[in-house]
């Protein structure tokens, strides 16, 4: 939910709005408003304003008579709330003012509580005309953030009275020492005073507000332009400084931030008087120190004069558990006791002055946020009349939860197997859920990395940096003194333990302790070490694999109880969990004896990788064997090959305690197949890997065993293995043997993707031109004859093996593969075509199946014929009896036949794949002799698809009696 800003214009209040009756008096001359969310409710609050009236002579009227001031709650209601304290400061010139009231809200959201009062002091210089100020409205507001996921959250107490006095011409700073008991970060910028709008619970900035800046010409060094700013982390409001005698009014506003999220604002107006004379202002110096919880802190406070008077140092803050007013804080906005006190401060001392601030610290207290203690200084001027003048300064406390103390580590067992005791003095910084903050209690986070790396806690530096390797495995509550780590701990591994405290807290309260001193150690070994899984043969049933593994070390013989007996066992995959016993070995780990090495037969190594580990067991006291420990498993090398272009990609892996990174592994081919010779081609230097890599392109690197380079082909096939070497990271292993293991046999073949050239395609195609009106008479079937030739170049590969010739029956068609031709073949007939109309191209194609580019593209095309008589006579002597086209008609698909009389009307319809009409009519009766005109529509079968038809119009004689035809 977005906090509403309270810049803007104050939501208007529903109800009327209730206003105190005061005559028309000067009072009002600082103040804000705070709340506190009460517990067992989310939405129910404890809201107050703290105002600050006016009690001189002038003033005092008006202030015996504001016994009430209204309060708008910003959800729409309105409330006055009586007076519920007074209490004089200053020399009873002044009085702090508390109104309290209770309200409930109805839900989440971001509310804006806001009061007006009736009138400012009269005469403030910086809201004119300063005459008339006394009758601008005093307004100040506060926003809050309901939200189920803030927990129990109050604003920020301003525990230092915003009433001071300043001299023309020095810097003049005011802190508001605000403290928040929820340890939410704080922030602070300037703001403007504000008016209300009458009978409204709106507000403006007063209009005529003027900065205090144009009231000065000069800082107090003497240089230019003066400057009014307030530090954003402290909340030092400093005017450097004051040019002009009077009374001025400035606001600024106080951020609340949680976890990076602005949850709420506050609004103090505040009056400073500026007098000029002499005296100068006293100085204070702040310090910054970083504690643990539990720490007794005596942080000496020193101020001086510079005319030598005797000078009162006061503190402000929550460890003081004392309100601006100077009664006590409510019991919800006050820190876990022991607290602070002032030793000397509130009274007059002479130079040089000192005070000391005194807090026992408890663990209760710690927290993210520093603690701010607001440092004030006024000096005493002799005699009356002259103005006590103040400066300020903070001392900022951190205060981080204690470490956990004494933290060792040793070897054990558990019936999971290996493990480690830690053991710590209990946490004395524990913290309890409660039911209105965290719903946790202090819990101890325990880290771990492999190897022992000292550190050096800084103070103040809480938590363990990322940075450092640790990891976290266990998180436990506060009041366990012991952990027992059983989580994939290895033989041999030192292991570095670290404890972090985290302490629950309201808001920001709380957080993490600095890391503990280091817990260092290595397991002992008293288990067999795995030192090899190599692949003697590879086959996929008569594959064999020997593994090796020490003694266990550290153990000698006589230890425990003898014999003793080694269980290899066998998982599938390189992280095969499903071990299987493969054999049981028998020792007295006695010298000279080859106990531990075994030949692993009849296995899969074509297709899988195998996973090994070793148990080792004793004779315990009642006779039976035991199991003291297992190895880590070692897997054997897996290699896999991937055909690229006329080269092979190799990469091989393996999961094994020791490492492979940073050693040289050697590369084996053979050109003759599986069963060798193999020649070493390469030595491949590893860097920080766990899948390796190299590819071969040909080239013999290593030439000591015969010089094997040449191109690889995609006509031959290449086996290879490898062999990797490994050391083990612990220094107690690194002196063990090179840890060397092959992989087993794998065979490629590379790819080829170059590509034929394109043939060049030639067709014997008709030459229209030349064909007589008697050629290709009464010819129904054609065959079209083409021939190619292959051309070269020197990206081409130049061994072909055949071709791919594609057809298609028209020039719009895609043409689809007609044929296969193999080489050295380059021609080819197409018969039994209805049409020579067509188009062609071939293609080459590689041994390796490359294809080449389409060859250039040919076509023919039809040559069309069809002549028509005038006269023909179905009489049915069988001469001349059809009205048919002449000669030989060529490549006709089909022809459509209307015929009319000499009256016009159509006698005859018809089409056919070929023109043969017997002078009937559509219905089938003899038509007369007579004159007759036709109109003939031919379509024929021509390349293009979308070739027009032909059409002839003529006329056409029947004769029927007595005439004969010859």
């Amino acid at each position: 939910m977005r906090l509403v800003s309270i810049i803007g214009l104050f939501a208007l209040c529903l109800g009327a709005l209730l206003r105190p009756t005061v005559s028309q008096a000067t009072h009002v001359r600082a103040g804000e408003i705070t709340t506190r969310r009460l517990p067992g409710s989310s939405l129910t609050y404890l809201i107050t304003l703290t105002a600050y009236y006016d009690e001189s002579p002038k003033g005092k009227g008006a202030a015996d008579q504001a016994t009430e001031a209204p309060f708008c709650f910003g959800d729409g209601t309105v409330q006055s709330v009586a007076r519920s304290g007074r209490v004089y400061i200053n020399g009873n010139t002044s009085s702090v003012n508390s109104y309290t009231v209770i309200h409930t809200y109805s839900g989440p959201g971001a509310y804006v509580i806001g009061t007006v009062l009736v009138n400012r002091n009269e005469g403030t210089l910086n809201l004119p005309p300063a005459a008339d100020s006394e009758n601008l409205s005093f307004y100040v507001s506060t926003t809050i953030l309901i939200n189920a996921a803030l927990e129990v959250n109050s604003t920020p107490v301003m525990l230092n009275p915003p009433l001071d006095s300043a001299r023309v011409g020095q810097k003049f700073c005011h802190n508001p020492a605000a403290f928040d008991v929820d340890g939410d970060s704080l922030a602070y910028r300037l703001y403007k005073p504000q008016e209300g709008i009458s009978n409204s619970c709106r507000s403006r900035v007063i209009p005529a507000y003027l900065d205090p800046t144009q009231f000065s010409t000069a800082r107090e060094n003497g240089g230019a332009p003066p400057t009014f700013t307030i530090d954003p982390v402290t909340g030092d409001l400093c005017w450097d400084s004051p040019g002009q005698i009077g009374q001025f009014n400035f606001a600024f506003i106080i951020e609340e931030w949680r976890n990076g999220v602005l949850i709420g604002e506050i609004i103090r107006d505040m009056q400073v008087t500026v007098v000029d004379q002499p005296n100068k202002r006293p100085l204070i110096v702040g310090a910054e120190i970083c504690v643990e919880a539990g720490t007794l802190i005596q942080q000496p406070i020193t101020a001086t004069d510079p005319d030598g008077q005797r000078v009162i140092i006061r503190a402000y803050g929550g460890p003081f558990n004392i309100n601006s007013d100077g009664m006590p804080l409510p019991a919800d906005l006050r820190i876990p006791p022991a607290y602070a006190t002032l030793l000397n401060g509130g009274v007059a001392l002479a130079q040089p002055a000192t005070a000391t601030f005194s807090w026992q610290t408890n663990c209760n207290q710690a927290r993210e946020e520093p603690y701010d203690i607001t440092l004030k200084v006024n000096d005493v001027p002799p005699g009356r009349g002259t103005a006590s003048l103040v400066s300020f300064a903070t001392l900022r406390i951190r205060l981080y939860a204690p470490s956990v103390k004494n933290l060792t580590a040793r070897p054990t067992a558990t019936i999971a197997g290996r493990a480690i005791q830690l053991n710590w003095t209990a946490y004395s910084c524990g913290r309890i859920a409660t039911s209105g903050g965290s719903s946790d209690t202090t819990k101890l986070i325990i880290y771990r990395k492999e190897g022992c790396t000292p550190i050096d806690p800084q103070a103040c530096i809480t938590g363990l940096a990322a940075s450092y390797g640790y990891q976290e495995i266990a998180r436990i509550s506060y009041t366990a003194n012991s952990y027992i780590d059983t989580s994939s701990l290895k033989r041999g591994v030192s292991y570095s333990y670290r404890i972090v405290a985290s302490n629950p807290g309201i808001g920001n309260n709380g957080g993490l302790s600095v890391v503990s001193t280091e817990a260092c150690l290595e397991l002992p070994l008293l288990a067999p070490v795995m030192t090899q899984v190599t692949v003697d043969s590879t086959n996929t049933q008569r594959g064999r694999i020997t593994v090796r593994w020490t003694r266990p070390i550290g153990l000698s013989p006589g230890d425990l109880g003898a014999p003793y007996q080694y269980r290899l066992q066998r998982a599938t995959g390189l992280a095969g969990t499903v071990f299987t016993n493969v054999a049981s070995i028998n020792t007295n780990i006695q010298p000279g004896i080859a106990d531990t090495v075994y030949v692993d037969r009849g296995l899969n190594t074509t297709d899988s990788a195998y996973r090994y580990r070793v148990e080792f067991y004793y004779t315990g006291t009642n006779g039976q064997l035991t199991r003291l420990d297992v190895t880590d498993p070692a897997s054997s090398v897996r290699l896999a090959a991937t055909p690229a272009q006329r080269q092979v990609a190799l990469s091989w892996q393996a999961n094994t305690p020791w490492t492979n990174d940073n050693q040289t592994h050697d590369v084996y081919r053979s050109r003759s197949g599986p069963n060798g010779p193999f020649n070493k081609i390469a030595e491949v230097r590893v860097q920080g890997a766990q899948t390796y890599v190299f590819t071969d392109t040909g080239t013999d690197t290593f030439v000591a065993d015969g010089n094997t380079s040449r191109q690889l082909t995609a006509d031959s096939s290449y086996c290879y293995r490898v062999m990797t070497r490994g050391q083990y990271a612990d220094p107690k292993l690194a002196g063990l043997k090179p840890i060397e293991n092959y992989s087993q046999i794998i065979c490629a073949t590379p790819s080829d993707t170059t590509k034929p050239c394109s043939p060049n395609l030639g067709l014997d195609s008709l030459n229209c031109a030349s064909l007589s009106s008697e050629s290709l008479c009464g010819q129904t079937s054609f065959t079209n004859k083409l021939r190619w030739t292959l051309t070269s170049g020197p990206t081409c590969d130049p061994n072909v093996v055949g071709y791919k010739l594609y057809y298609g029956r028209y020039q719009q068609d895609k043409p689809a593969e007609l044929a296969s031709i193999p080489a050295p073949t380059t021609s080819f007939d197409h018969p039994n075509l209805t049409t020579v109309a067509g188009c062609y191209y071939v293609t080459a194609i590689s041994k390796s199946g490359m294809e080449s580019l389409p060859s250039n593209t040919v076509c023919n095309d039809a040559c069309p014929a069809f002549v028509l008589p005038n006269v023909f006579t179905p009489n049915g002597d069988g001469k001349n009896d059809l009205f048919q086209p002449l000669k030989c008609p060529r490549f006709v698909e089909s022809v459509a036949l209307v015929v009319y009389n000499r009256y016009g009307s159509k006698v005859y319809e018809g089409t056919s794949p070929t023109l043969a009409w017997d002078g009937k009519t559509t219905s089938g009766a003899d038509l007369p002799s007579g004159l007759y005109y036709y109109q003939v529509t031919i379509q024929y079968a021509m390349l293009d698809r979308d070739a027009p038809a032909q059409e002839l119009k003529g006329w056409v004689q029947i004769l029927r009696e007595g005439v004969t035809m010859r």
